[in-house]
């Protein structure tokens, strides 16, 4: 089914372009969010008209993303500390929703926890890598930083012990 997206949508495209997609995937999720429409003779011909203003629309939205990717790269590094067992394994792992709140505490920028992407979860001291993906063309990386705030003895295996 031929579209033309009204909103960027990843790995499909960005708010102006014409896709074809399978038809179920058009009619169960780009037509109800609202972020394609039918590519009808007037739907391309609009799009014709409005192509200037979302192009520029678009330059707006880059360059707000490389401002706030500045500032992302700006922190270089978070540090993150949270209890751990003996081994390094934490107990309850950090995620994206805290790495989120983490950003907004101190840059004052809200994003979006499903932009962060990480190389692997976040469940041991160490350090990790984390993704951002501000828009198709503006990516940040930063390193995440997990220490120890106190190492707990891990209770699984003493139950084992004292159970045989």
């Amino acid at each position: 089914m031929e579209l033309i997206l009204k909103k960027d949508v990843q790995n499909i495209g960005e708010a102006g372009d014409i896709v074809n997609v399978k038809d179920g995937y058009a009619r169960n999720f780009l037509l109800p969010q609202n972020l394609a429409e039918i590519a009808t003779k007037g739907a391309k011909e609009n799009r014709e008209k409005n192509l200037e203003r979302i192009k520029i629309k678009q330059e707006k939205l880059h360059a707000e993303a490389l401002e706030v990717a500045k500032k992302i790269e700006e922190l270089e590094k978070l540090e993150f500390s949270a209890k751990a067992g003996e081994s390094g394994k934490l107990f309850g792992a950090i995620t994206t929703k805290k790495l989120a709140e983490e950003i907004k505490a101190k840059t004052g920028i809200e994003i979006d926890r499903k932009t962060i992407s990480l190389d692997a979860p976040m469940n041991k001291l160490g350090n990790y890598t984390m993704n951002i993906k501000l828009t198709s063309k503006v990516k940040v990386s930063l390193n995440v930083s997990v220490t120890a705030s106190e190492v707990l003895k891990e209770e699984i295996e003493e139950t084992e012990e004292s159970a045989n």
